[in-house]
């Protein structure tokens, strides 16, 4: 057993804690309760879950964190962070990228567009041109095998063009009332079905409460960015999912809340998770960059039915 480990289990018996009292207290596994103690740190996560857990450990048994951080620091593994400027440059340079990209396709539509333009303008004006040449040559054969029996024959159908303009006149104010009564109709239903709320009712350090209202399902999607720990529990304390979300591996988990009050999410590593309510993805009311691990509640307010 490390100095470390055996400084905090004292910490524990001193309070009187069983491992499965203080797993209950800190949402982390025993198995990493015992790693603690013990010093093997090769069992955890990763470097960055070690400290994490060593840092709940601690505020658990009203010792601490950055005491023992600094007393033990040759026994505590290093952290990771500094890979994260790397990262970040890289993603700022991928933004920059895609920005000089979008410019050149905001002005392609553009192009397009006009020269369309351009061409539906000549169709017609090549059309127009065809069609008086083939009513002069009309108008001619007319004038050589006689002007009366032409004239019959256009007043004709000219009848049959005004009868057919004023059946498309009748058609066109048809088809414009549907629609209009379909746009009508549609209105009032989104006037009846208001769109899901999601809003923060309370924070608390790296605790938040949410409260979700107009829905009629709840269901929650964690999604993994890079590699992070979490747990998935209702408000009597079930698990419906605890482990590890890895973008290579398997980076997201859905759980379907519908027919509970409350759900309870433990985040690990929240600067590389993304939180899904019914498709919506929220925001973190507590900024990752001020607490890694977030706790988070949401409470599913069930409209009442006459």
């Amino acid at each position: 057993m490390s100095e470390l480990g055996n400084r905090l289990k004292e910490a524990r018996l001193a309070k009187g804690l069983s491992l499965e009292e203080l797993q209950e207290m800190t949402k982390i596994q025993t198995r990493y309760l015992v790693g603690i103690e013990e010093g093997n740190f090769s069992m955890m996560p990763g470097k960055f879950y070690a400290r994490a857990f060593i840092k709940q450990y601690a505020e658990a048994v009203d010792l601490p964190p950055e005491d023992l951080f600094e007393e033990y620091k040759s026994e505590i593994p290093s952290s990771g962070n500094e890979e994260i400027p790397e990262k970040l440059s890289r993603v700022t340079s991928r933004q920059t990228m895609s920005e000089g990209g979008s410019k050149v396709m905001d002005i392609l539509p553009k192009v397009l567009i006009t020269l369309l333009v351009v061409g539906v303008i000549a169709l017609a004006w090549y059309l127009i041109q065809n069609r008086g040449s083939d009513d002069s040559a009309a108008d001619t054969t007319n004038d050589q095998t006689g002007a009366k029996y032409e004239e019959s024959a256009t007043l004709k159908d000219a009848g049959k063009v005004k009868k057919t303009d004023e059946n498309a006149t009748d058609q066109k104010v048809a088809d414009t009332d549907a629609d209009k009564e379909q746009a009508a109709e549609e209105e009032e239903k989104e006037k009846e079905t208001p769109k899901q709320e999601i809003k923060v009712a309370e924070t608390s350090g790296s605790s938040t409460v949410y409260e979700l209202k107009n829905a009629d399902k709840f269901s929650v999607k964690l999604v993994s960015t890079g590699q992070t720990w979490v747990n998935m529990q209702n408000g009597k304390g079930y698990s419906f999912y605890q482990g590890i979300l890895d973008k290579a591996g398997e980076d997201s988990k859905t759980v379907d809340y519908s027919k509970e009050t409350e759900a309870v999410l433990v985040i690990g590593n929240s600067s590389q998770t993304d939180v899904y309510v019914n498709d919506e993805k929220i925001d973190f009311a507590v900024s990752p960059s001020d607490s890694v691990r977030q706790d988070i509640t949401i409470k599913y307010v069930k409209e009442e039915k006459e």
